[in-house]
């Protein structure tokens, strides 16, 4: 176990190296200069000039570089150029929302889309497998803001049943929390639903035309037996690692989904942060997203030994 999770550490280095790349050179590969790009087209030469020795844009390249790294090295992401805040105080104030968010999207696509997937393979051919099918495509072609504009017309404007806008933080209680979060939840989860189900349905029609599930069946199993005993194990691995990149999506903040309920998350923090040019804002998201999505994807590795035994024994070995 040791040495795989050492190997997968190890391959992760490269990426992040490349994304430390990537992110620091924001700064530079755009058009004229970023300080003033930053400082607004009514700034002073004096403004301008501040913001460039802040950011440290009067130094060579390779040294801006190193004094990034030592930053990092030190957890500081930075400062806002226009709140003077701390980039990693700004971003953890606004991971509630998208953390509380992604984790009942990836919950209720669960409960929802491995059954259905299930179900759709299960009866191949009949009416109810083009159905869930058919609700799948709708799932994918339908825009996530017209979903979350007719829910808030229905059950917020027209019903009253649920909050129109807003996020309500977990300190004010969990029932109010998740209550401010089932519109959006439920937007989100007709498309990420769609997808989880898709992939199962297609891995267990797979799982379901092997050799041994032939003969499982020729001993007289039942077929409900069949799926659940033999069959439903084996599709754990691409059904997890699809349920982890969503979840990875997730966290790195649903824009739209965000802007349209109005949730302070950090998509909303992405959208403003590029809209203001605060690039040290922006560099620190985009690095906070891809920590996240390395972690996000080193457990779906480690959980492959829970579903696939000869991966659990090349942990082993």
């Amino acid at each position: 176990m040791a040495r795989f999770l050492f190997s997968r550490l190890l391959a992760t280095l490269p990426v992040m190296l490349t994304v430390l790349v990537v992110v620091f050179m924001l700064l530079h590969i755009g058009p004229g200069d970023p300080a003033a790009a930053m400082a607004g087209d009514n700034a002073s030469a004096e403004q301008i000039a501040q913001i460039r020795q802040r950011l440290h844009l009067d130094q060579p390249l390779v040294v801006q570089f190193l004094i990034y790294l030592r930053q990092l090295a030190q957890f500081d992401l930075g400062v806002s150029v226009y709140s003077g805040r701390p980039v990693a105080t700004m971003i953890l104030q606004r991971a509630e929302p998208t953390l509380m968010l992604a984790l009942t999207t990836t919950l209720l696509s669960v409960l929802v889309a491995v059954p259905a997937g299930v179900f759709a393979a299960r009866r191949l051919g009949l009416v109810t497998d083009y159905v869930v099918m058919a609700l799948c495509v709708a799932g994918f072609s339908i825009p996530v803001f017209v979903i979350g504009y007719a829910l808030m017309q229905v059950f917020a404007i027209e019903l009253g049943w649920l909050p129109v806008q807003g996020y309500r933080p977990l300190a004010s209680g969990l029932w109010n929390s998740l209550r401010s979060l089932t519109l959006p939840t439920v937007a989100l989860t007709l498309l990420f639903a769609a997808l989880v189900a898709r992939i199962t349905r297609a891995t267990l029609l797979n799982v379901l035309s092997e050799d041994y599930i032939r003969t499982a069946r020729a001993k007289g199993l039942p077929e409900r037996k069949v799926v659940a005993t033999h069959a439903l194990k084996n599709i754990g691995v691409p059904v997890v690692t699809v349920v982890g990149t969503s979840f990875a999506a997730l966290l790195g903040g649903v824009v739209v989904t965000e802007s349209v309920f109005n949730l302070p998350g950090i998509g909303r923090l992405t959208v403003d942060s590029i809209l203001s040019r605060d690039y040290p804002v922006v560099q620190g998201v985009m690095l906070v997203f891809a920590f996240v999505l390395v972690v996000v994807n080193l457990l779906v590795d480690l959980s492959y030994a829970l579903f696939d035994p000869r991966i659990r024994q090349d942990m082993r070995s």
